[in-house]
C-alpha cells in the first residue's frame, strides 16, 4: 500500500480509528496514559500541519465568499456555545462536566469536518475555508465565550486560556503558513507539498486518537460514574449543532451542498483543542476534559452517518433522474 492510499484510508476511516482507540484505551489504560505530557505539544503539531496546507490563495478566497464565510462562522460561535450552556443548565451538570461541555462547545470546527463534507457531497473548499476562519477567530473567541458562559460555575481565567490559544494554535498555524510560503519558492515545490498532503492527515489523525484515548484511559472512573448524563448531553450538543447549522443555512436560502457544509462545520468541534485546554487549565476538575473526549467520538459518528445518508439520497435521486 503506497502512502497516498494509506493517507486516504486513515482519513476516511477516522471515525473508526477514534472508536477503536477509545475501546483499546478503556481495556488497556496503561498503554495510553503515557501520552498525558504530550497532549498540548501534540495539538501544536496538528495546528502546524493545518498551517502547512494553507496558502495565500486560501485567504484571498475568503474575500470572494464573505457572505457564506460569515454565515458559517457566525453559526459556529453562536449555536454551539449557547447550546452547550443551555444543556449544562438544563441537565444541572456538576461544575466539571458543565465547564468541559461549554469549553468544547466554544471551540472552532475540527479538521475532520473537511473529510465528512467530502463524504457527504458537500462543498469541500468552503468547509476548508470555514475551518480555517473559525480556527483563527477562536484565538480570542474561545477564551471570551468560555469565560462568559462557564463563569457561572466557577471563576475562569480567560487570559490564561488566551495565552494557550496563542501558543498551541496561532504560533503553529503561522509557522505552517510561513513554511508553506518558503516551500513555494523552491525549484520543485509540488514534490514537497505532495509529501505534506500525504503525511499531514496521517499524523493529525494519529495525534487526535492519542489525545482522546489518553483522556479515556485517565478518566475511566469519572466516565463510568457519569456515563448517562455525559453521553446524552454531548450527543445532544452535536445533534443540535448539525441540525441547527443546516436549518440556518436553509433559512438563508443556501443550496443543499452549502446547507450540508454549514451543518457539518457547526456540528463538528475541534475536540482535541478542548481536551488540551481542559487538561491544562481545569486539572482540578476531574471531569472537565471528558466531554471533549466523548465529543470526538460522537461528532465523528454522527457526521459519518449523516454523510452516508446524504450520499445515499443523492445516488437514489440520480437513479430516478
Amino acid at each position: 500500500m503506497n502512502l497516498q492510499r494509506l493517507s486516504a484510508v486513515v482519513t476516511t476511516g477516522f471515525p473508526l480509528w477514534i472508536v477503536l482507540g477509545c475501546l483499546w484505551a478503556w481495556g488497556q489504560p496503561l498503554a495510553w496514559v503515557w501520552f498525558r505530557p504530550w497532549i498540548e505539544p501534540g495539538l501544536g503539531v496538528i495546528m502546524l500541519g493545518m498551517g502547512l496546507t494553507l496558502r495565500v490563495a486560501d485567504f484571498v478566497a475568503v474575500a470572494r465568499q464573505p457572505r457564506l464565510v460569515l454565515l458559517g462562522v457566525a453559526a459556529q460561535f453562536i449555536i454551539m456555545p449557547l447550546t452547550g450552556a443551555g444543556l449544562a443548565w438544563a441537565f444541572q451538570l456538576e461544575p466539571g462536566l458543565a465547564v468541559g461541555l461549554i469549553l468544547v462547545a466554544c471551540c472552532p470546527g475540527g479538521t475532520a469536518s473537511n473529510v465528512i463534507c467530502y463524504l457527504a457531497g458537500a462543498n469541500v473548499p468552503l468547509s476548508v475555508l470555514l475551518t480555517m476562519c473559525s480556527t483563527f477567530l477562536a484565538i480570542p473567541l474561545t477564551p471570551l465565550l468560555t469565560g462568559w458562559l462557564a463563569g457561572a460555575y466557577l471563576p475562569i481565567d480567560g487570559w490564561a486560556l488566551f495565552q494557550s490559544m496563542l501558543v498551541v494554535v496561532l504560533l503553529p498555524l503561522l509557522g505552517g503558513v510561513a513554511v508553506n510560503a518558503a516551500v513555494g519558492r523552491l525549484e520543485r515545490p509540488e514534490r514537497v507539498r505532495r509529501w505534506i498532503d500525504v503525511l499531514g492527515p496521517i499524523l493529525s489523525a494519529l495525534v487526535v486518537v492519542l489525545v482522546v484515548g489518553c483522556i479515556v484511559a485517565m478518566k475511566q472512573k469519572e466516565i463510568a460514574s457519569s456515563a448517562g448524563v455525559l453521553f446524552l448531553s454531548v450527543f445532544l450538543l452535536h445533534g443540535f449543532g448539525f441540525g441547527l447549522g443546516y436549518v440556518v443555512a436553509w433559512v438563508f436560502k443556501c443550496p443543499a451542498s452549502i446547507c450540508r457544509t454549514v451543518s457539518v462545520e457547526v456540528g463538528m468541534q475541534n475536540s482535541g483543542l478542548g481536551a488540551s485546554l481542559a487538561t491544562k487549565h481545569f486539572a482540578h476538575l476531574a471531569l472537565a476534559p471528558v466531554p471533549a473526549a466523548i465529543s470526538a467520538v460522537f461528532h465523528c459518528l454522527v457526521g459519518s452517518v449523516l454523510a452516508a445518508w446524504w450520499r445515499r439520497r443523492d445516488e437514489a435521486r440520480a437513479l430516478r433522474d
